[in-house]
């Protein structure tokens, strides 16, 4: 039934029944309720008040017309507002059952009640809203009882729901925002009015201002728009922004912008920022953005370059980011559980992030009872082949650990003599021990030396001679020699001669040429060096022959590592 029909009911009825007779208009009512609703026996249940009665689901409907009537015909109350009130604060209603005598017919001894206890109107007014007592209980007014004392907030409550908001939602928008609902008339509508000039529809409005209240306080937010600008920038339609938008979240834009500064900032060019955006738009608007910066964080702490994180998010797996979030910390906290070293887990958070976030792992206790395993033989494997990992994943059949062990070992055993790295059988358990990863992954990594423009020969020199590059992602390997030739201006054929430079950072590779060029440009007579000489020595050796060698050395060279350690 309409609600204009409920009305005209309503007038007819209050019209027609006087005095004694009138109390019989909360059972007229309960009635319309009822047919609403044919199913109502058989799928609502019994309840409780605060004092331990059943309340029935008659009981109920009867109370909720009663409230009705006394909040429509006794405080004059708009209907859509009374009905609202009345049928959708459930803990106000047993409350007010609580205090009346439940044996005796539930509507008149309301409507008496009422009659001598008014009631703090605010109270069912915010329920109505889809606020919790314990969430409404400290933003009730002080001083007042009654909702028409507060025509400000009635205005504004009806301009939101003229608009198209849920009255269920608004009060989400009134514990976020309390003060919009203090504006003067008209007001509020001019601030919807002037994002909607931005080109929002009025779709778009009525979620973003349920997800994101406070941006109806002050001026058109700047972070907002520069998002937008952003997005928009990319390619990114509104209707697809619109589309991710969650009313359940709650949106910081500032810290959003910031994230996708910071992206910009960290070494995406625009092109793979677009990329990033238009492929994985979704992690933005998960309500994720606080743990995007606890995975960064969480990932530099590990050793991990902004350069390394940035190729990570551009492969990010079709996931949402909170499940992701949550496979990568249990990951941490099963590696944890199985005393793994702090190093070993940070070289293997370093080296495959991407494959540890889409891993949901089975308890250790499971595991150890299926692999016949103790935690330190389940360390070793992981160290081995970290790939292990996504056979020990909830819902998989997980084999003996002797099986894995056996197959890994005879992949790498027949790379290894097929490559002719290793010349005797009896060499080869020294060398698995060296060579970490599955057998596919050493092939692709040595298969990028190779793709960088060296024989298969050369490069089994250079594996011969510095066994450990392998040892590295592909990634890493093409990022090495991508700075040596590029930054450094060396050769790629120079890796023939030393290839040990691969298992160096780039970072001690641009320091410590930045402090041997600035003391020869301030005339220190050094011995030429070579790079390996530069970039091999250790730290205190370095210091002591040539960062010492300069009154400002030691000065330079703690300024040198914090900017080229922060970039």
């Amino acid at each position: 039934m309409t609600h204009f029909g409920k009305f005209i009911i309503f007038k007819w009825v209050s019209s027609n029944f006087v005095g004694s007779n009138k109390t019989r208009l909360s059972s007229i009512v309960s009635l319309f309720n009822i047919a609403e609703n044919p199913r109502f026996y058989s799928t609502k249940r019994i309840v409780q008040t605060e004092n331990g009665e059943s309340i029935s689901p008659v009981s109920r409907t009867e109370a909720q017309a009663a409230l009705l009537e006394y909040l429509y015909f006794t405080r004059n109350i708009q209907f859509t507002d009374a009905e609202n009130m009345s049928k959708n604060s459930p803990h106000f209603l047993e409350k007010l059952l609580a205090k009346v005598d439940m044996d005796a017919d539930i509507g008149q001894s309301i409507t008496r009640f009422l009659c001598f206890h008014p009631i703090n109107e605010f109270e069912p007014f915010f329920e109505s809203l889809g606020l919790k007592p314990h969430d409404y209980n400290p933003l009730l007014p002080r001083d007042l009882m009654f909702l028409c004392d507060d025509g400000l907030l009635l205005e504004n409550y009806h301009v939101l729901c003229n608009y198209g908001i849920a009255r269920s939602k608004i009060g989400k928008i009134y514990k976020e925002a309390t003060e919009v609902f203090g504006y003067d008339y008209g007001v509020l509508a001019l601030k919807l009015k002037a994002y909607e000039e931005l080109g929002l529809s009025q779709s778009f409005m009525i979620k973003l201002v349920v997800c994101s209240p406070y941006l109806l306080i002050g001026e058109v937010n700047a972070d907002f728009i520069k998002v937008l600008e952003i997005l928009r920038k990319q390619g990114v339609e509104i209707s697809r922004i619109e589309e991710h938008l969650s009313e359940k979240s709650s949106y910081d834009w500032s810290k959003l912008l910031s994230l996708l500064n910071l992206f910009g900032h960290a070494g995406y060019n625009e092109e793979q920022l677009g990329g990033l955006i238009s492929q994985h738009l979704g992690i933005f608007f998960e309500d994720s953005v606080d743990r995007i910066y606890l995975l960064i964080g969480f990932l530099l702490k590990f050793g991990s370059t902004m350069n390394q994180i940035c190729s990570m998010f551009l492969q990010f797996p079709q996931m949402k980011f909170e499940e992701f979030f949550s496979n990568l910390r249990n990951c941490f906290l099963f590696l944890n559980e199985i005393r793994m070293e702090a190093r070993e887990i940070q070289n293997i958070f370093c080296s495959d992030p991407l494959m540890l976030g889409s891993c949901r792992l089975k308890k250790p206790n499971t595991l150890r009872l299926a692999l016949h395993a103790a935690d330190k033989r389940m360390c070793e494997v992981i160290q081995e082949n970290p790939q292990v990992l996504k056979k020990w994943v909830m819902g998989s059949k997980v084999e003996r650990l002797q099986n894995l062990i056996l197959k890994s070992r005879m992949l790498k055993t027949k790379f290894l003599l097929d490559l002719g790295i290793v010349d005797d059988s009896n060499e080869i358990g020294k060398a698995l021990k060296v060579f970490r990863g599955s057998g596919a992954k050493i092939q692709e990594r040595f298969d990028c030396i190779v793709e960088a423009g060296f024989s298969r020969k050369d490069v089994c020199g250079m594996i011969k001679a510095s066994p450990h590059i392998l040892n590295q992602t592909k990634d890493v390997l093409e990022k090495k020699i991508d700075f040596l030739l590029n930054n450094v201006g060396y050769p790629v054929s120079y890796l023939i001669t030393f290839p040990s430079y691969l298992n160096y950072t780039t970072q001690r590779v641009e320091l410590r040429l930045a402090m041997y060029n600035w003391l020869k440009d301030q005339g220190k007579s050094l011995h030429m060096l070579s790079l390996s000489s530069v970039i091999s020595l250790s730290d205190k050796k370095f210091i002591n022959e040539y960062v010492n060698s300069h009154p400002r050395g030691p000065q330079i060279w703690q300024n040198l590592k914090k900017e080229i350690y922060a970039e």
